[in-house]
């Protein structure tokens, strides 16, 4: 027969039991001894038994309750890893269980509390390793066009040296223009990783809103010769940071050229807005535009690896305040701030 450890129950009766019959039989023997009258040694040893049978009956009954709290705090410790809360409202007989029962209850939490903070920090961890691996691939993905035409360019000069002059400085250009767009990639890159880092900080100094505007327009109609960007408003100064909200304006006229055809009107006044007539945002794609690395199925809002206006948001974040976004499909969209 495989041995198995006994209940408590059993081990406490076992060992009563042998002990009870043990002295039963000595006390008895003795009364027999020394008590003449058999009569009343039988009746003496009657009593005896009788006392250790209520006894005994007494300790199993305890014995039994004891086992059953031990049973049920047990319960508490094999149902740890699937219960989703600790809710348990048993009342012990003694006042140890009960303490005990309270303390292994806070355990219990604490230890649930534990799990949850473990499955929320691996959740995050996949997410971010998921964002990691989006990343590398949009990073492949936009510095792949730049890097290629460079070369194809490159080895066409040093290829042939019989070029005409006006075609090599054409090919010049194009590479020059490649590593710009590599360079703003990088700046991008570098600025999202201060954003979540938590290290970009502001720098706000009084500067007139509008003629940032104009700076920014003129760079881009240098950009896109053949669009036409129409600067309304008037002169608004304000306190904040003249870098961050160039590349914001930057970001939001750049967007609206790519994915409109007409004009981009750009709106200087109590709000700062930026309006086009192009394809438009699904009411389901607005409120994921912003986020990081977001690609709508049908369009790419933000070709340069998802994170344009995802850094806008974080900048005006900075400056205590949010991009609103209207859109309505084939009609257009507005994009709008308030400093």
């Amino acid at each position: 027969m495989i041995y198995r450890r006994p209940h408590f129950t059993e081990y406490i009766m076992a060992r009563l039991v042998t002990l009870a019959v043990f002295t039963g039989f000595v006390f008895s023997t003795l009364l027999y001894i020394f008590i003449p009258e058999v009569t009343i040694a039988f009746s003496a040893i009657t009593l005896l038994i009788l006392g250790f049978t209520i006894f005994i009956y007494a300790i199993n009954r305890g014995a039994r309750r004891m086992q059953k709290e031990l049973m049920l705090i047990n319960k508490y410790l094999d149902n740890l890893e699937k219960i989703e809360k600790v809710d348990y409202k048993a009342h012990f007989f003694t006042q140890e269980f009960e303490d005990l029962n309270q303390n292994l209850i806070k355990v219990l939490d604490s230890a649930k509390k534990r799990e949850d903070i473990k499955q929320r920090y691996t959740a995050k961890l996949k997410l971010k390793n998921r964002q990691r691996a989006d990343m590398i691939s949009a990073i492949a993905h936009e510095f792949r066009n730049p890097i290629a035409s460079i070369m194809g360019y490159a080895q066409t000069l040093e290829e042939d040296k019989e070029i005409p002059q006006a075609l090599q400085e054409k090919f010049l250009s194009k590479i020059y223009n490649n590593g710009v767009k590599i360079e703003a990639l990088l700046s991008r890159l570098v600025l999202w990783n201060q954003f979540e880092s938590g290290e970009a900080t502001l720098h706000p100094s009084e500067f007139d809103l509008y003629t940032l505007a104009q700076e920014v327009t003129t760079s881009l109609e240098e950009k896109y010769p053949q669009r036409e960007i129409v600067l309304e408003g008037n002169s608004h100064m304000v306190e904040a940071d003249r870098t961050l909200l160039e590349i914001v304006l930057k970001n939001l006229i750049e967007n609206a050229l790519k994915y409109s055809k007409d004009e981009v009107v750009v709106k200087i006044d109590d709000r700062i807005s930026v309006i086009d007539k192009g394809a438009g945002i699904s009411s389901s794609d607005i409120s994921k535009v912003t986020k990081k690395f977001y690609r709508s199925g049908t369009h790419s809002w933000d070709n340069s690896m998802g994170l344009g206006l995802s850094i806008v948001k974080s900048i005006l974040a900075l400056h205590g305040t949010e991009l609103e976004i209207e859109s309505e499909e084939e009609k257009g969209s507005t994009f709008s701030f308030h400093l």
